[in-house]
């Protein structure tokens, strides 16, 4: 049917028009029967799957019935037995409850005891700690202020030394100065007087000269110049006037100048008779090897800071016969003072430079 319709038309025996009849006629047929063979399959499938879910559930159904009827029997006797076995335990937990509660209370009591034996070894453990802290910080504090005395014994050793070489250098240099001086001022003094004998020779001349020369200038203004003597007079009086004023302004600045001098000094005068009431008062109950010494410590400390340092210094001082620990070099320097600024070798400077000027050697 289909080869003699392909027939027809490839040899264009059928017009278009009964070709597309045709066409869709073959269509519509194709389409009926993809229609009936889907029913078809469709129906039988259907009782297929009717038939399956039927025998399947029938089957589940067995094997359910099966294996529900064994598990139950299993699960009755599983409860049976859980029924039993609680009663056991019912019955062994109150004969062993007894002995369960004196197993805990001996426990717990050996617990307390092991407690109560750890709290006294570490009370006693903070006890001799406690006690190792006490006596290290007080041999600390003891060292510390040994140490602190120590030092203070040290100040008062090195002042009495230095003191001590300080003097014996002054009396060694004093000594030296004087031979020195003796011979320099020998020396100087023949040079000087036989200079001194041509300068009274000269002056005694030049006198003798001057006396002439004021004889002759008097004769002659008495004898030439009476005409102006009065304006000489009167010229000598403003001169002198002139002076007087100068004079005046140069006391009168000298005043201002020495009146600030004396207030300075008088505050200054005030201020050193107060530290020095202050010392004498500190220092009296001493001796007097004590009182130098204290006197000489005391140079270096504030008006203010007085009390407390002569506390300090004074068991050193008390005690003069101090271990000496380390023997210090003695170093000349620059020392502050409480109130002015010396100089330790200072003073020797002064009574060189005194001697040397005093000898005339520059």
């Amino acid at each position: 049917m289909i080869d003699a319709l392909k027939t027809l038309f490839e040899n264009d025996v059928v017009t278009e028009e009964v070709r597309a009849q045709i066409e869709e006629a073959w269509e519509s047929k194709i389409r009926e029967n993809k229609q009936a063979v889907t029913s078809e399959l469709r129906e039988e499938f259907a009782q297929k799957y009717e038939h399956d879910k039927q025998t399947m559930v029938e089957a589940i159904d067995k094997m359910l019935d099966d294996r529900l009827s064994s598990e139950i029997a299993e699960f009755a006797e599983d409860r049976k037995q859980l029924a039993e076995a609680k009663a056991k335990y019912a019955v062994k937990l109150k004969e062993n409850g007894d002995l369960m509660k004196a197993f805990v209370m001996d426990q717990l009591g050996k617990e307390v005891t092991e407690l109560h034996e750890d709290q006294k070894k570490m009370a006693i453990n903070f006890a001799k700690m406690e006690e190792f802290v006490v006596e290290a910080l007080s041999k600390e504090i003891a060292e510390f202020h040994e140490d602190k005395k120590d030092l203070a014994e040290t100040k008062v050793r090195l002042v009495r030394e230095a003191k001590k070489h300080f003097n014996k250098v002054k009396t060694q240099f004093i000594e030296k100065s004087a031979k020195l001086v003796s011979e320099t001022v020998s020396k100087n003094l023949n040079k000087e007087i036989t200079a001194l004998k041509e300068d009274i020779n000269v002056a005694r001349e030049n006198d003798f000269g001057r006396k002439l020369f004021e004889s002759f200038a008097s004769e002659y203004a008495n004898s030439y110049l009476n005409e102006k003597s009065e304006t000489s007079k009167l010229l000598k009086i403003v001169d002198l006037k002139d002076k007087q004023v100068e004079e005046a302004k140069a006391e009168a600045a000298k005043a201002i100048e020495e009146a600030g001098a004396k207030a300075t000094e008088i505050k200054r005068i005030n201020e050193a008779a107060e530290r020095n009431k202050v010392i004498n008062g500190l220092i009296e109950p001493l001796s007097k090897d004590q009182r130098e010494i204290m006197t000489d410590l005391l140079e270096s400390v504030q008006t203010p800071k007085l009390d407390k340092a002569f506390n300090k210094y004074l068991p050193a001082v008390i005690d003069g016969n101090a271990p000496a620990k380390k023997k210090a070099k003695l170093v000349e320097g620059k020392e502050i003072t409480g109130n002015r600024e010396t100089n330790v070798s200072s003073k020797a400077d002064e009574n060189v430079v005194d001697i040397r000027r005093l000898a005339g050697l520059n």
